[in-house]
């Protein structure tokens, strides 16, 4: 059986990406097919160096850095990538990989991080976060998004079957495709993490340093409980905003290396969380540490984080629930069992989404 794996573009290693390379690991002999591949030298072994087929716009000026522009020709691309000598399709897609163009003859498979959310339930923020309300840039930028939704759902019918990364993003699938959605949880190197029962009297936060992180929400929340130290990890657009916010019982240590970032994680007392994210992996890889999470409770963290027994979920994307999530599990009399939190966290580890894949594929096709 010959396998095609098509994904958006190849350009770091984030969660989408580790879900390619399990799928690679599990179809070695799989031809690799993206918009663009400019991945580091160092990371492409993640894609265990393979070639990958690319489209006309990794040819384009400024591709490299500032692919994103070229939104508006990115469904012409991925038609023009020609998979037709392939039994089985298994496309990863948060943006236009599912868009790839079958026949009847084919089974395409669609692990779904989401459906675009600039172009769907972010719409509006994104246009207020970008300058682009108004103003001929604006009218050229709700025109090319008018455009990217109406491809978008169309080319839901192209997918055989949808697997989407939380019941979260199956309800999301199911509310702009119309479309039911199996879920299978993202791959999470579990492993890689050791339980650490011995916690350090500071609370984590790590993040890109962008607006729906909210991580100034939660600097603000520590800057008014100055015996509470936070610890900082991350970069982004918002690193100069957060850090003028900060007070002397936060620190901030900008980006930091996985090494780095797992000894806190394995340390903090507790990881501070405050995003509405379609999965969370962060908040899994601190629970494998043995580490209570603090959540937002919308979105995967409530699939992630259980209420009471790894960590509390808090209502609002507000200064009041998540100071009074902090002073309730400051208040705790009898600590979280980081045993309970560990094990919890080994429901998402590779090996896991590995042998439900592979069922759900087995169920599918003739493999």
């Amino acid at each position: 059986m010959k396998v095609a794996i098509v994904h958006e573009w190849f350009v770091d290693y984030s969660g989408s990406e580790r879900v390619v390379e399990q799928l690679i690991q599990m179809f070695p002999d799989a031809d690799l097919f993206s918009v663009i591949e400019f991945m580091p030298e160092h990371l492409r072994k993640h894609i265990l160096n393979k070639k990958v087929t690319t489209t006309f716009i990794q040819k384009l000026p400024f591709a490299k850095k500032h692919y994103r522009n070229y939104l508006a020709l990115m469904p012409i691309a991925i038609e023009q990538l020609d998979v037709s000598r392939y039994d089985l399709i298994l496309s990863s897609s948060h943006a236009v990989a599912k868009g790839i163009l079958t026949s009847a003859n084919q089974v395409h498979i669609c692990y779904c991080h989401s459906p675009i959310r600039y172009a769907w339930d972010l719409y509006h923020q994104y246009l207020k976060e970008s300058g682009l309300q108004r103003g001929f840039k604006g009218f050229i930028a709700k025109a090319i998004l008018h455009y990217i939704r109406m491809w978008d759902y169309t080319t839901a019918n192209r997918v055989d079957y949808f697997i989407a990364n939380s019941a979260y993003i199956s309800r999301r699938i199911k509310k702009v495709y119309n479309r039911d959605a199996t879920v299978i949880f993202p791959p999470v190197e579990v492993e890689n993490y050791t339980l650490e029962p011995h916690k350090e009297d500071f609370y984590l936060t790590a993040s890109r340093l962008v607006p729906y992180k909210k991580i100034d929400l939660i600097v603000e929340v520590f800057r008014n409980q100055p015996d509470k130290k936070l610890i900082v990890i991350g970069e982004g657009p918002d690193y100069n905003k957060i850090k003028a916010k900060a007070t002397s019982n936060i620190t901030l240590l900008g980006y930091q290396p996985y090494e780095v970032l797992k000894s806190h994680l394995q340390r903090a007392k507790a990881f501070v969380f405050a995003a509405e994210e379609d999965f969370g992996i962060v908040p899994v890889e601190a629970q494998a540490c043995g580490t209570p999470v603090i959540a937002y409770g919308k979105g995967g963290a409530c699939e992630t984080v259980i209420d009471g027994k790894t960590g509390f979920l808090y209502k609002e994307q507000t200064f009041e629930s998540l100071t009074a999530a902090i002073l309730k599990f400051d208040a705790l009399q009898v600590p979280l069992d980081p045993l309970i939190i560990r094990e919890n966290a080994e429901r998402f580890s590779r090996a896991v989404f590995k042998d439900k894949l592979a069922s759900f594929i087995r169920s599918k096709v003739n493999v």
